[in-house]
């Protein structure tokens, strides 16, 4: 099991700048991925940005040279770097960890962090 603690929400206005955290109960190191999803009200629930074992890194179109996830091994917590927000960056954000032990594939969620950008 573990569990996924978000942090660094909040109310910005559009332009600014904000950095979500999230702390991991085990090692990120030997999770397959972390990810950072968002789920704006009414609409489902989609990947922002993800971070592999190896490093690699992908974002959504939306974000691309805005964002920037990160990870710190030692701390066993993601970070999501948030800049030039827009109003459209609106939602909940959830961390996302996806481990394999034994050939098993588990994933977990974090229970959610609020951010809205004011125009």
């Amino acid at each position: 099991q573990v569990q996924l603690v978000e942090s660094g929400g909040g109310l910005v206005q559009a332009g600014g700048s904000l950095r979500l955290s999230c702390a991991a109960s085990r090692s990120i190191s030997s999770a397959n991925a972390m990810a950072w999803y968002r789920q704006a009200p009414g609409k489902q629930r989609d990947m922002v940005a993800s971070i592999t074992r190896s490093g690699s890194t992908e974002y959504t179109n939306s974000v691309k040279g805005r964002f920037t996830i990160s990870r710190d091994n030692a701390k066993n917590t993601v970070y999501l770097q948030m800049s030039s927000l827009k109003p459209e960056d609106t939602a909940v954000y959830y961390c996302y960890g996806r481990y394999v032990w034994f050939g098993s594939e588990y994933e977990y969620w974090g229970q959610g962090t609020q951010i809205t950008v004011s125009s």
